[in-house]
């Protein structure tokens, strides 16, 4: 990216002032250490959440409604933060604005239209299995065929564990008193959405680079709801919107503004501070705390076949996260934030490679998350 988008990701403070805390001259350890921590948490939580309050959702408005409002309430909010915290700075230039709109293409329409049209089929808690567990999955799994990590014995033990867990799952999925062809088919898109943000994770850090995250995340998440409105446009005035509930409209608004908004920019504020390989293990406690408001705010359950294939799926994406990392030598994939080059040089003391994890330092997703 050109120097103009490289001072923009100084001044803007969705990230860049956060990145100057986090390799500061005058932060105390203690401020740089426990901080981040309490925001990653955070950040699981409200994709936790996120899984069955979207599924509430889908309950009262069709599945193509339900992801627009979500990320055009989300796209809204981005920009209004954007007006008052992106604190000025040179524009970004067209060229270097539509990088990271194509790659919201990809991490907020494509995944989100699976995502919702899934959830319109099967359990959230589904969901909250297959997808933050399984993209971290196929993630490592691609980066291993490119050769872009080390095949260790750990990693690829944990891969193959991973996809023998959601070959399990979905056999249970497709047969059983918590079962069903419509069951079936839902997790399957569900899958889809795991593959596109898989593919989000490796492409969005170099689509979004020379951005700051307040402004990258915005962008991204604009052009997703663009699509996600030309989506839903015929379902629009379909909608009985007299007869759909408050409590649909709070479930909206929280996922527009704290799953959408709120959690990519406290996910991108910590991982910039404790590096992505911590933030990625994190991220294992999303398909905790939403099998618990799953089943309790729900009442939904899947059966024992699937829950032995999510238990196999956990500990072999686990695995895979925790061994092996980027071959010597190889450069480090700039962070989605776009730090200059100068700012990744010195960032790159406290942050582990993305590759390390199978994750990028974004989250949206979770967005749907």
């Amino acid at each position: 990216m050109d120097a103009g988008t490289d001072t923009d990701a100084s001044t803007d403070t969705g990230g860049a002032a956060d990145a100057g805390t986090s390799t500061g001259t005058g932060a105390s350890p203690g401020r740089r250490a426990g901080h981040p921590y309490l925001l990653s948490l955070t950040t699981m939580a409200l994709w936790g959440v996120a899984f069955s309050s979207s599924k509430a959702v889908v309950a009262d408005v069709p599945h193509t409604v339900g992801a627009f409002l979500r990320f055009g309430g989300g796209a809204l909010a981005l920009l209004v933060a954007l007006r008052f915290l992106g604190r000025g700075g040179p524009p970004v230039p067209v060229r270097g604005a539509w990088p990271a709109m194509a790659a919201g293409v990809l991490g907020v329409f494509a995944y989100n239209g699976c995502f919702f049209w899934g959830l319109s089929l099967a359990p959230s808690l589904d969901a909250g299995i297959l997808i933050p567990v399984l993209s971290p999955v196929l993630t490592s799994a691609f980066l291993l065929v490119t050769g872009e990590e080390r095949p260790s014995a750990g990693r690829v033990l944990g891969l193959g564990l991973g996809l023998v867990g959601a070959a399990i799952f979905f056999l249970g999925a497709g047969g059983g008193a918590a079962g069903g062809g419509e069951r079936l088919w839902g997790d399957a898109l569900f899958l889809l959405s795991a593959v596109c943000w898989a593919a989000y994770t490796l492409a969005g850090p170099r689509a979004m680079a020379g951005m700051a995250p307040l402004r990258a995340t915005t962008y991204a998440m604009c052009a997703g709801a663009v699509l996600l409105g030309v989506l839903a446009a015929p379902d629009l005035p379909a909608t009985a919107w007299s007869q759909v509930p408050v409590s649909a409209w709070l479930n909206l608004a929280y996922l527009a503004v704290g799953a959408a908004a709120v959690a990519n920019l406290l996910y991108y504020r910590g991982v910039r501070r404790v590096g992505a390989a911590t933030a990625s293990l994190m991220m294992f406690t999303v398909p905790v705390i939403n099998t618990l408001c799953a089943t309790l705010v729900l009442g939904e359950s899947f059966g024992r076949l699937q829950g032995v294939g999510a238990g196999v799926l956990l500990a072999g994406a686990l695995l895979a996260a925790t061994r092996g990392g980027p071959r010597g030598g190889a450069r480090p994939p700039r962070g989605p934030g776009g730090q200059s080059r100068a700012g990744a040089s010195r960032a790159r003391g406290n942050s582990s490679n993305v590759s390390s994890s199978g994750w990028s330092a974004r989250g949206d997703g979770m967005s749907a998350r």
